[in-house]
């Protein structure tokens, strides 16, 4: 026989149990790949009925419903109170209305004038995002005493109060730059220096409508879950 035939069919058996010896070791690997993951999924899922049983877990849920529960109340106790919406009130009700809330934003308006209507366009806009604060406006032709008490000459004048004390006020578009076109912004940025509106707004990204619904959800659930229990 050829010494290289010879030669080369040895060079190809070796060659065939090279790739036939790497190939059992890849699919051992494989094997070895699933079943790792198989354990770590019953190791997950172990995990997670341990969480599901925590009773750290549990209080903190119970935390959490609890903080949800006493910040619907206090809501609802603003609203109530008038917070929310922007309103027209008359002049025997300024004084109940301007020392029951801590916060208050008064326009002292004419219905005839434009400027007005600009500054209402403005508060109707903030009213219902920052709850903690009441906004209200009276017509200054309906409110002699107060006018006058005030020493309120330029429209619109808006005053702010504080626990029934009038703390600051915006005369006309002077803090506004005497523009017509001011932004909505630029009005709240100005209330917000002026500490009469908290920084943090209501919804910022109008997520806050998802997050009472989902309090009222929650509380819902927890109610009848503690109705059931009895």
């Amino acid at each position: 026989m050829d010494p290289d035939a010879v030669k080369s069919t040895l060079s190809n058996l070796a060659f065939g149990n090279v790739m036939a010896a790497a190939a059992r070791d890849y699919q051992k690997e494989i094997v070895a790949k699933e079943k790792a993951q198989a354990a770590s999924a019953s190791h997950d899922e172990v995990d997670l009925d341990e969480l599901l049983d925590d009773p750290e877990l549990e209080k903190l849920h119970a935390d959490r419903i609890a903080a949800l529960k006493k910040e619907v109340e206090k809501r609802e106790v603003l609203k109530r109170q008038g917070h929310g919406e922007y309103r027209e009130i008359t002049e025997g009700d300024f004084l109940g209305e301007v020392t029951g809330s801590e916060k208050v934003i008064c326009h002292f308006y004419h219905r005839e004038f434009y400027r007005c209507k600009i500054m209402d366009k403005h508060l109707k806009t903030l009213a219902p995002v920052y709850l903690g604060t009441k906004f209200i406006k009276l017509d200054a032709e309906n409110a002699p005493f107060f006018v006058t008490k005030l020493g309120i000459k330029t429209l619109p004048c808006v005053i702010l109060f504080k626990k029934g004390i009038a703390i600051d006020r915006l005369v006309g578009f002077q803090d506004l730059g005497s523009k017509d076109d001011f932004s909505t912004r630029a009005l709240e940025n100005i209330l917000k220096m002026k500490g009469i509106i908290d920084e943090k707004k209501k919804d910022e990204d109008d997520e806050d409508d998802e997050t009472d619904m989902s309090m009222n959800r929650r509380i819902r659930s927890s109610t009848a879950q503690d109705s059931d229990s009895e």
